[in-house]
C-alpha cells in the first residue's frame, strides 16, 4: 500500500465496535486518508441509532486519529468514492461466510468504478467473531459488552434500549 492513497472505509457502523476500530487503526497506517463513509440507507428500517448518531460516535472514537474524516453517505459506494476523491474502498472481513459476499460487490464495484480498488483486512484475531448486531443482542439482554465496544458506545447503547449501567 501506499501512504498516497486515500480509502474509503464504509459501513453501516450501527454500532460502531471495537473490531471496527482496529480495521481502522491499522487502515490509517497503511493509506494516507481514509474517509469513514456511513451508510445512510433508508431502506434499512432496522439501524437503532440515526446516520448522525453514528457519525458522532466515530468522530468521539476516532478524535486521535489526525488523517481519518468521518462522513455519511447515501447511494452507492463507488459513486460516494468517486465524490471524495478515495481510489481504495476499504472492506473488513471476519469470516469465510463475509467473503463471498464481499468478493462479489469488490467484483460489481470494480465493474461500476473501475479505478477504486476493493482491499479487504481481516480484524485482529480477538475480534474475528464480533459482529454489531451480536453486540445490540447482548446488550438488550443485559450482558456485558464493555470488551466489544468504546465506552462511549456503550453508554449510548444502553440508554437507546432504556437501560442504564
Amino acid at each position: 500500500m501506499s501512504k498516497s492513497i486515500h480509502a474509503l472505509y464504509p459501513g453501516s457502523f450501527d454500532v460502531l465496535t471495537l473490531g471496527h476500530l482496529d480495521v481502522l487503526r491499522r487502515a490509517v497506517r497503511m493509506f494516507a486518508k481514509v474517509t469513514v463513509a456511513v451508510a445512510d440507507n433508508p431502506a434499512k428500517v432496522t439501524a437503532l441509532f440515526s446516520p448522525d448518531e453514528r457519525v458522532e460516535m466515530l468522530r468521539v472514537a476516532t478524535k486521535s486519529m489526525p488523517n481519518v474524516e468521518i462522513r455519511s453517505f447515501s447511494g452507492l459506494t463507488v459513486d460516494f468514492a468517486r465524490k471524495v476523491k478515495a481510489t481504495a474502498i476499504l472492506r473488513g472481513l471476519r469470516a469465510v461466510s463475509d467473503f463471498e459476499y464481499e468478493l462479489q460487490m469488490a467484483m460489481m464495484n470494480g465493474n461500476l468504478a473501475p479505478e477504486v480498488t476493493t482491499v479487504f483486512m481481516p480484524p485482529s484475531p480477538q475480534y474475528s467473531f464480533l459482529s454489531s448486531s451480536l453486540v445490540k443482542e447482548i446488550a438488550r439482554y443485559g450482558g456485558q459488552i464493555s470488551e466489544l465496544v468504546p465506552r462511549d458506545v456503550e453508554r449510548k447503547l444502553r440508554r437507546k434500549l432504556g437501560m442504564t449501567k
